[in-house]
């Protein structure tokens, strides 16, 4: 694995620690910051060929 790939699937695992954190404290502005996020994580994956499990979030 090179270090674009892990470094992108770390901040993914990161979004979405974040993302779970803030709905745990119901925190909906910041639901909505990590969701796009994560969208966007998600996104530049795919167009590189990175294949990102689904956890559920």
């Amino acid at each position: 694995m090179d270090a674009f790939t892990a470094g992108l699937l770390q901040r993914i695992r990161t979004t979405e620690s974040d993302l779970s954190r803030a709905r745990d404290e119901g925190d909906e502005f910041l639901v909505e910051v990590e969701q796009g996020e994560l969208e966007d994580l998600r996104r530049l994956a795919a167009e590189h060929g990175v294949e990102v499990g689904l956890s559920g979030i």
